[in-house]
């Protein structure tokens, strides 16, 4: 690592963005090791944390069955405490999740015993489960944080666990900001070990801990020129939303890339994660290492730009960058520079994340198999709601789903290709009534529709508890951040936010000077997919979306025809009436970007929908056919 006085741009790597587990998809240990070691960075953060773990970890560990923090970031710290010693690199992670000291404390008492010479925090004050209620039933309240949109209807039973007593709180959590990891980095530390550190945006991006990167980039430049006198604010202003772009594992890298189909599949086979390299006065260049798989272009960068941000202002507990200019070029293989973001003052409020135990559930699957499947599903669903009528538990049912999924290839070559995919989903806060839903398919099992196929792992089926999310908005007044030594004992209260800037409703609009579609020659039923690419992914109840293309004729063409009513008709059969629309546009990168609130219900935790963290949503609407004119296909870019 380079010391005081150099100019050269700080290189980040990121190595996780996801928990790692054998229950649920995530990044191990050794991605951590991995990028101490594939090529030289000054600094790595690491992001174990998806909107629901430190709930699911407070269930787990009411139970003695876990130790707070994610055991994945403790396997990648077990192995790199001696590289990061040796090559004096920084560490910043929020694996920490509901139990930073305890993390913090095992990885000091390791380093101790190896002879490492290291200084190790940890971020206090995310957790607030001791006020919740009383925060929660304050004389003003807390507000959801989709309340400042007053087109914006709050799915079924949001509010309900506010005056129910038997939704116990599992956890909730405050989007910590950045003072606290300034201050560690400042005063020395190596290692900081952070539990919900903040979100770039309390408007709902989930999973997305920037704050990490950011600081490492302050702490950088205040380490190359200790004149500078700028308040750390600004320039994380200039930071945010390029250093986000490696949060998400692989994701700026290959990973979750709709364009995989232009290269060779052997190049998406273990890819390596992505680097940031942050130049003293805020701008980034998006990398990796050379000697891993992958690859870093317009195309992925554009793409996971797109799949994290809620709209044309990205939002951070201590910062708010606006996007609408934001520039992405290729400089090199594997090397793309992001700029031309501007900076504005942070909200007075942040993301404050409240899980609790909302009820019952159970999911069941079925096989329908060749002609007449939607009939059949249909007879399953009358056959399930009589019983349940009959035993007087229908009404209990909160939500009752009966979905088809897939349908048969015509005259097809095989069984599978043959077969339908019937899921039914049940929620309830009584768990006899997800009992009696399982007991339904076997009191009506022998009158079942014609050919019904299913699986002999009947454990979905079995009543399980289910997790409410209620994302609030708090005042940022309300939270007391510290950062905290292990050896010597140093606590550090770092205050609050100073200047900020109140949060309006989200700007939403058609494009100003939409082209005549005729203007582009005559069309042709084709799929949308072929000249566009996209993203999509969830925001608590919400799905985001972004579309873009290569050439400005191709976003003329795309700016005009992709309108609110063009993407209601492209949702079609998925669109209900209570569901909103936000639509905005980025010209640099020639994108269209959507947000759809409330086709997730109440979250991922609770949804309905299959797709829980609306990853597909955007190969669907890709798949669609529209009247396109000749435009080229897509290359790559």
């Amino acid at each position: 690592m380079a010391g005081a006085g150099q100019k050269r741009p700080v290189r980040i790597a990121n190595c996780a963005g996801a928990k790692g587990s054998s229950r649920l998809p995530g990044d191990p240990g050794y991605q951590m090791y991995r990028q101490a070691t594939a090529g030289e960075v000054d600094a790595i953060t690491g992001d174990f944390l998806a909107e629901f773990n430190i709930a699911m970890n407070a269930q787990a560990m009411q139970r003695g069955e876990h130790p707070g923090y994610e055991p994945s970031a403790w396997d990648g710290i077990e192995m790199c405490l001696e590289v990061l010693a040796q090559k004096r690199i920084k560490l910043v992670i929020n694996g920490g999740a509901l139990n930073p000291r305890g993390m913090a404390e095992r990885a000091q008492t390791l380093a101790t015993s190896k002879g490492l010479s290291l200084k190790i925090a940890y971020v206090s004050g995310d957790d607030l489960l001791p006020r919740a209620r009383e925060l929660l039933h304050a004389e003003k309240g807390l507000v959801h944080l989709d309340d400042i949109n007053p087109n914006v209807n709050l799915a079924k039973d949001t509010l309900n666990f506010l005056d129910d007593e038997t939704k116990t709180l599992l956890s909730a959590n405050a989007y910590l900001g950045a003072r606290a990891i300034v201050r560690g980095l400042r005063e020395g530390a190596d290692i900081i070990i952070c539990g919900r550190v903040a979100d770039a945006s309390p408007g709902g991006m989930d999973g997305m801990k920037t704050i990490t990167k950011n600081l490492l980039g302050l702490w950088w430049r205040d380490a190359s020129d200790p004149s500078v006198t700028r308040p750390y604010e600004y320039t994380l202003l200039l930071l945010t939303s390029p250093l986000d772009l490696i949060e998400c594992s692989a994701y700026v890298t290959g990973s979750n890339f709709c364009g995989f189909d232009k290269y060779p599949l052997d190049d998406f086979v273990d890819l390596g994660f992505g680097i940031a390299e942050v130049d003293v006065d805020g701008s980034c260049v998006i990398t990796k290492h050379e000697t891993l798989k992958g690859m870093v272009t317009v195309d992925t960068v554009t793409c996971q730009l797109l799949y994290e941000i809620q709209g044309n202002l990205y939002l951070n507990s201590d910062v708010t960058a606006d996007l609408e200019d934001i520039e992405i070029q290729q400089v090199g293989l594997d090397r793309v520079r992001v700029s031309n973001v501007k900076g504005l003052p942070p909200p007075p409020t942040t993301k404050f994340a409240v899980f609790y135990n909302a009820g019952w559930t159970s999911e069941m699957y079925f096989g329908a198999c060749g002609l007449e499947v939607e009939r059949k599903m249909e007879l399953m669903k009358r056959q399930t709601i009589l019983k349940l009528k009959e035993w007087g538990y229908y009404d209990k049912m909160d939500i009752l789903s009966f979905e088809l999924y897939g349908r048969p290839e015509p005259n097809a070559r095989s069984q599978a290709a043959a077969t339908s995919l019937i899921r039914i989903v049940g929620q309830s806060t009584d768990r006899r009534a997800i009992e009696l839903l399982s007991k339904s398919q076997d009191e009506m099992g022998m009158q079942h529709y014609h050919g019904k196929s299913f699986s002999m792992d009947f454990r979905s089926r079995a009543p399980r508890s289910f997790i409410g999310y209620f994302p609030a908005v708090i005042a940022q007044t309300q939270i007391q951040e510290e950062v905290c030594f292990v050896d010597s004992g140093l606590v550090f209260n770092v205050g609050h936010v100073g200047h900020t800037r109140p949060i309006g409703q989200r700007r939403s609009y058609e494009t100003a000077s939409p082209v005549d579609l005729g203007r582009f020659g005559p069309t042709e039923e084709d799929i949308l997919g072929r000249v566009v690419y996209a993203r999509s992914g969830d925001k608590g109840g919400n799905i985001n979306i972004g579309f873009f293309v290569h050439a400005d004729d191709e976003f003329d063409w795309l700016r005009s025809f992709l309108t609110c009513d063009r993407m209601i008709d492209l949702i079609a059969d998925d669109w209900r009436p209570q569901y909103h629309l936000e639509r905005v546009e980025f010209k640099n990168i020639r994108a269209v970007h959507f947000v759809v609130y409330g086709i997730l219900g109440r979250g991922v935790t609770s949804t309905p929908v299959l797709d829980t963290l609306g990853k597909s949503f955007a190969d669907f609407i890709r798949a669609r056919s529209v009247l396109s004119p000749s435009l080229n296909p897509i290359g790559n870019t």
